[in-house]
């Protein structure tokens, strides 16, 4: 009863009406005007700034032109092998001899280029149509090497035009040489099945491991060239490894997309 009679009373007669009401304490305040300014500015950078990002894919050096799959047009026993591996060889040069029921059938190149793998051996019996050997399409020793990067299929449409690529080079020490400086040639659009790759590479097992995860889109890379590297490319080191670089090399690419505005995020 006693603590009731003194809030009635307190009620009845209110103290210190005269004093001025505080709303907030400065500190309030403070955190108030801090955290305005926080918004504001995110919310400029958001409709202002740019978040660059990248995509990391498969790739493989290459010549422009690919590779191709020279076929026995003929079945029989392979009675000669008629070039090396490694070799350079022009148009309608001979790779193999094969016995048939009508006479010896010379296999020769398609195209000119460079045998990168040979698939038959003497006393081997082969089928018409089957895989003798592995072409790279190569002209001149000089011939410039591009990058093939795989990429999957959703992130194509976010890769500008001469976009950046870093390649990190299977057979260059990273953490010593850095990596192979490079820009987008062109985009295929269309996704490539493991028969496209291999015909493309003339090695029908990089079709299988380039489409473990699905069907990428193949994005064409011109190597960054420069005169002062013993390789003849830019890297992100001073001089590069010490040695030239080979064709059907694997690496892995990293490509730079278009820069996108956070508030694009926001935006259905």
């Amino acid at each position: 009863m006693q603590f009731r009679q003194q809030a009635l009373a307190k009620l009845q007669s209110p103290e210190e009406l005269d004093l001025p009401v505080r709303l907030a304490r400065p500190q309030g305040w403070l955190a108030l005007g801090v955290t305005v300014v926080v918004m504001a500015a995110a919310s400029v950078w958001a409709v202002t700034g740019s978040v660059a990002s990248t995509v990391g894919a498969q790739a493989i050096l290459t010549h422009g032109q690919g590779s191709y799959l020279l076929q026995s047009p003929v079945a029989g026993q392979v009675t000669a092998v008629l070039a090396e591996q490694g070799q350079r060889l022009p148009a309608g040069a001979p790779v193999l001899k094969v016995r048939t029921d009508r006479g010896d059938t010379v296999v020769r190149t398609v195209a000119a280029g460079r045998v990168t793998a040979l698939g038959a051996t003497i006393g081997q019996i082969v089928q018409t149509g089957a895989d003798v050997a592995s072409v790279e399409k190569i002209a001149h020793a000089s011939d410039p090497l591009y990058a093939t990067v795989y990429v999957p299929a959703e992130n194509a449409a976010a890769i500008p035009a001469h976009a950046a690529v870093d390649l990190t080079v299977s057979s260059v020490p990273e953490q010593r040489y850095g990596v192979l400086r490079g820009h987008v040639k062109s985009v295929d659009r269309a996704a490539q099945s493991p028969q496209s790759i291999a015909a493309f590479l003339g090695d029908s097992q990089l079709g299988e491991q380039f489409t473990r995860k699905g069907r990428p889109v193949a994005v064409l890379v011109t190597l960054d060239r420069s005169a002062s590297t013993k390789s003849g490319y830019r890297w992100s080191s001073a001089e590069g490894p010490p040695y030239r670089l080979d064709s059907m090399t694997l690496a892995s690419g990293s490509v730079k997309l278009a820069d996108q505005r956070p508030v694009d995020w926001l935006l259905p």
